[in-house]
């Protein structure tokens, strides 16, 4: 899946006002000329690298034509990270961070370089660099994936500093709202009002299935393959969670199911299931992950099925904004096809996964 090449250096820094900034408020990074790079420019987030001679950082901010609220959640990465420094959760430390939007355009934050690899979506899969691409490390990345989850769940999110960050009270009835809201919005947004099918079904299903709240955590919010940095060396291992703009705090579970919504089901033996960017061949079934996580965390996993249809509507109601920018004219083509693959594919999987538990 290709990046968006289109963006130039002065769109997304004023180097002598970054400069600045960095003398007062990182001066450990140097004093030298401020040496910048683009090192990932997507569509809904954009990382550059900083060098004074000395360490290089990486800066993180959102892309010139921003997804909804993606300033806000520039401000709470930086937060949230911020908090965890102190914990053992795989994540970038962060050195320093700007909401004003003076400085360089757009909030941002500064945080330490990470070495690893990351999975890279296609059309049809997700590729994953030797020996990670076989047997039997494949099957590890869904299992280090857990481990992480399980560390940030486990955290008492008032003790770093959180208490405040989100809603956990009632967290769980307010999710089918909160994201058919957002799905609403791009009409206002983007001109873009499409009817994505069973996509009502799964919302009324989800009001009137929602389990009791339970101890609430810090949520990631968009954890993935694609979105951590995995060490270069068997067997599998975190070496950071990143792209942490949709984090919050409430049910942990989403976290889990937010990744193994992609994975096979046991209860389905012999059909492997494909979203057109994964495909979950030899990697551990939904239920393997979720006994995992139960016994990692001691959460109980009885309301697998919920979590799984909450996960992939609110990853639907979310994605759905590319489709609607690449109508608009403000994405490339390509984006909207990939994207609304993975829409119409996830809308689908959440009414059956719905349907079926009736």
């Amino acid at each position: 899946m290709a990046e968006n090449v289109a963006l130039k250096l002065p769109d997304l820094v004023d180097i002598p006002r970054l400069e600045g900034w960095l003398d007062a408020n990182l001066p450990d990074l140097g004093a030298g000329p401020l040496k910048v790079e683009l090192v990932h420019g997507g569509t809904s987030n954009v990382i550059l690298s900083l060098n004074r001679g000395g360490k290089t950082v990486m800066l993180r901010r959102p892309p010139p034509t921003p997804p909804p609220g993606s300033e806000k959640a520039i401000a709470r990465e930086g937060r949230v990270l911020s908090a965890l420094n102190g914990t053992d959760v795989p994540h970038p430390k962060v050195f320093a961070v700007c909401n004003d939007p003076q400085v360089i355009g757009a909030g941002f934050y500064v945080m330490e370089r990470v070495d690893g690899w990351a999975g890279q979506l296609t059309d049809d899969d997700t590729l994953y660099p030797a020996p990670f691409d076989k047997a039997p490390y494949r099957y590890g990345i869904g299992f280090a994936l857990a481990d992480a989850f399980v560390k940030l769940a486990n955290v008492d999110y008032k003790a770093v500093g959180l208490d405040g960050f989100g809603k956990p009270d009632g967290f769980l009835g307010r999710q089918a709202d909160r994201w058919s809201s957002q799905l609403a919005s791009y009409k206002a947004l983007y001109d873009w009002d499409r009817k994505i099918p069973g996509v009502d079904y799964v919302a009324d299903w989800l009001r009137a299935n929602t389990p009791p709240d339970a101890h609430p955590a810090i949520i990631h919010g968009d954890v993935g393959s694609p979105n951590t940095l995995f060490a270069f060396e068997a067997p599998c291992r975190v070496n950071a969670l990143i792209d942490w703009e949709l984090s919050t705090i409430g049910d942990p579970m989403l976290d889990l199911t937010w990744f193994a919504s992609g994975l096979n089901d046991e209860r389905e033996p012999g059909v492997n299931k494909t979203h057109g960017s994964f495909n979950p061949r030899g990697f551990p079934t939904r239920q393997a992950l979720a006994r995992y996580y139960a016994a990692g965390t001691g959460r109980d996993v009885a309301n697998l099925d919920y979590y799984l249809v909450l996960a992939l509507f609110k990853n639907v109601c979310i994605v759905e904004y590319k489709v609607a920018q690449a109508a608009q004219g403000s994405q490339p083509d390509w984006v909207g096809k990939f994207f609304n693959r993975l829409v119409l594919a996830r809308t689908e999987e959440a009414e059956r996964i719905a349907r079926r538990a009736g």
